[in-house]
């Protein structure tokens, strides 16, 4: 979606950095490295594509039901988009590159995730407390019906042509993923422990990305999303409802999430071999 995407791109940026942070932190230069090109491979030919395709196959659904057809969109807005749906994704690398060469690995992943949390919450929020309902949406399974509030295709929504056509570009993706993030990231690990290759340890590293992408944010952007919607509803406010939710939300979150020792840092440190001093890291280039 249109207002997402620039988000969700700058979150894979971020993994890709993430995925090789102990690496990162011996790179002079942010882009002349095999990690960021990955990275810009993936966003280049797989992301920015796919986000192009949506929007002209699609485009009420990827404009979160704001366009009708293909025609009502400018095509500055068209190309801004393509662009963004890779320039965001570099700055999110960028980012996370900084926090690795400060041998600040958590930080590094911080990145991704908290980009993922903001991904989510715009998608099930949206600007009017409505984005679930413009995600649920599909109109051509609705006979070309504009959506309105209060409508949305629920469960059947998973079986329409929208969603199978971004599980057909998921399949796609995992590759460039497997081989950029997961491989990548266990491959430095290894590397550090000199441990042999062990499938179940490999697996664990693409475990802890998956689940944490599509379940540990998604959870927390849609109990920020009933704060905000809650409190919009009780003050028959939608600007109140994003203006004392946020902010509740976020503080919310970051008190369960975000220090070290709590749910993210649980989930992330054995990715980057946990917490120690920078003159204990071993490899890479000075």
């Amino acid at each position: 979606m249109v207002q997402v995407d620039v988000i969700w791109s700058y979150a894979y940026g971020a993994s890709f950095a993430a995925a090789a942070t102990r690496e990162l932190a011996h790179e002079r230069e942010p882009f002349g490295n095999r990690y960021y090109m990955l990275a810009l491979l993936f966003l280049g030919i797989f992301f920015a594509p796919s986000g192009l395709y949506l929007l002209t196959a699609f485009p009420a659904w990827e404009t979160m039901q704001v366009a009708s057809k293909a025609s009502d969109l400018n095509p500055l807005l068209v190309t801004f988009f393509g662009i963004t749906n890779v320039t965001q994704g570099i700055i999110g690398f960028w980012v996370g590159w900084r926090f690795s060469r400060r041998h600040e690995y958590y930080k590094a992943h911080l990145n991704w995730m908290i980009a993922w949390v903001v991904f989510w919450f715009v998608l099930v929020s949206g600007w009017d407390t409505t984005g679930y309902q413009r995600f649920l949406y599909d109109p051509v399974m609705n006979n070309g019906v504009p959506w309105q509030v209060g409508q949305h295709n629920g469960w059947q929504f998973f079986t329409g042509p929208v969603f199978l056509t971004l599980v057909t570009m998921g399949a796609v993706f995992v590759p460039m993923l497997s081989r950029g993030v997961f491989r990548i990231n266990y491959e430095i690990m290894r590397k550090e422990s000199g441990e042999p290759f062990r499938l179940g340890a490999a697996l664990n590293v693409m475990r802890r990305y998956v689940y944490t992408w599509f379940g540990v944010t998604l959870v927390l952007a849609i109990g920020a999303a009933m704060i905000v919607r809650t409190i919009a509803e009780l003050s028959g406010n939608v600007p109140v409802g994003y203006l004392l939710g946020l902010p509740l939300s976020a503080t919310l979150i970051y008190a369960v999430a975000i220090p070290k020792g709590r749910l993210f840092h649980w989930i992330v440190s054995p990715l980057y071999g946990g917490d120690r001093s920078p003159t204990q890291d071993t490899g890479g280039k000075h």
